[in-house]
């Protein structure tokens, strides 16, 4: 399960459609919880890295953004416990290529932006073999 409060699931939503038609992405810093679950306490947009021609169906954080994210959850005493980006005009299903591209722990929050508008919310886990993702639970809880 992965816990985020309104104003993050807002902000993503946001953050798709300010960059329809191509990909947004992010790192969502927060904890690992004891009970398994993690809990969402910043995201942290990023600004696409893909080729401009690439960018409508594929999202690049860079080296340089990753440990950008790393240093500030460090910094606050947090992780990074996953990363979100959009599917504009398709499914917020994971394609092969977020498969091929995973690691495992993390959360994969996908937004779907149909037409420019957010549509389906969903977040991944990669499975224990690391051969599929798995629907992991959304918990919107707490307030901003």
């Amino acid at each position: 399960m992965i816990q985020l409060t309104p104003s993050h699931v807002q902000s993503i939503r946001q953050h798709g459609e300010a960059d329809f038609p191509h990909e947004c992405c992010g790192i969502l810093v927060g904890i690992f919880g004891e009970d398994g679950a993690k809990q969402v306490r910043e995201i942290l947009p990023i600004s696409n890295a893909r080729e401009e021609e690439a960018k409508r169906n594929r999202f690049l954080i860079t080296a340089e953004e990753m440990m950008r994210g790393e240093k500030l959850a460090r910094a606050q005493g947090m992780d990074v416990i996953g990363f979100y980006h959009s599917h504009p005009d398709h499914p917020a299903k994971p394609s092969q290529f977020d498969l091929d591209h995973a690691w495992p722990i993390y959360s994969y929050i996908i937004v779907s932006v149909m037409g420019g508008q957010s549509a389906d919310f969903t977040s991944w886990e990669l499975d224990p073999e690391g051969e599929a993702f798995v629907s992991e639970e959304i918990l919107e809880k707490g307030g901003e």
